[in-house]
């Protein structure tokens, strides 16, 4: 799963155990919600937000407003009022699951994909949404106009593309980097690495101290535990496309993280998930 306008937040501030309504409100979508054609019951939602904290009018504005943006949509099922998520919103959750849930970092052998793309200045709003896209999706800038990123970003990259029909704009190359200068200082302008190194560092202080607890979580506590942690996890591999650890810094601070986040998986989907079933059985 991945953001559906916004969860990746590529420009978001340090990951914090505050995350907004809505953002909490997606990740409990993007969970929980799919095996049942992405319907949630507004009873249901508001009772599992209440797990984290958020009253019922935060839970019932939120839901307005991703609404407005085309990410839920409203159905009964069953009698029962509830939203459901979009059809743009079910393919780029789809998108974002190989990104959030898998560990996928790229060495130099796999090589480089460039993005160039052109757009008539008369659809000049088209190129602001390349260039916000690509941003999503984790491309770094090596010159104006040229966008890279690890070649494994293809699939992602063309799906997206295609999607939003962009793809008659942009062309898509893969290749190696053979020469001049320093690939890890060229890497660190262009990604920063520095603003990486401070998102990573705020996750591990909001949620290393979930893992030290020595006793078994809760079921309704490993559900918010779990919630919030996959909230400020989803947009880090957005923003560091797994880019190869050759070229990054010693005892780089994102393989801590992501050891950090797939151990929290581990211990909490599963009560998390049995706390979610029970609250929408009732």
């Amino acid at each position: 799963m991945t953001a559906v306008s916004d969860p990746s937040e590529t420009g978001a501030d340090a990951p914090t155990r505050s995350a907004q309504p809505r953002h909490l409100i997606v990740t409990v979508y993007g969970l929980y919600s799919r095996s049942d054609g992405g319907w949630l019951s507004v009873a249901s939602l508001i009772a599992l937000l209440a797990d984290l904290g958020v009253d019922e009018p935060a839970v019932r504005s939120s839901i307005s407003r991703l609404k407005r943006r085309g990410i839920l949509r409203a159905r009964r099922h069953d009698g029962a009022a509830g939203y459901e998520l979009s059809d743009e919103a079910l393919a780029i959750l789809r998108e974002g699951d190989d990104r959030i849930f898998q560990r996928r970092r790229a060495t130099l052998t796999d090589g480089w994909m460039l993005a160039v793309f052109s757009v008539p200045e008369s659809e000049r709003h088209k190129r602001h949404v390349l260039r916000s896209e690509l941003t999503r999706l984790g491309f770094g800038t090596a010159a104006p106009g040229v966008w890279i990123a690890p070649a494994h970003l293809h699939d992602a990259t063309a799906e997206m593309l295609r999607r939003l029909d962009l793809d008659s704009y942009a062309d898509l190359f893969r290749g190696e980097h053979l020469a001049f200068g320093d690939l890890a200082a060229k890497v660190r302008r262009w990604w920063d690495l520095d603003e990486l190194e401070r998102l990573y560092g705020a996750f591990l202080q909001a949620h290393a101290p979930v893992l030290r607890r020595r006793r078994t979580p809760q079921a309704g506590e490993a559900f918010a535990d779990y919630v919030r942690v996959l909230t400020d996890w989803r947009r880090l591999p957005y923003l560091d496309p797994g880019l190869p650890e050759e070229l990054l810094p010693d005892g780089w601070i994102g393989i801590r993280a992501a050891d950090l986040f797939f151990a929290l998986k581990a211990r909490l989907e599963e009560p998390a998930r049995a706390h979610v079933m029970a609250t929408i059985t009732g």
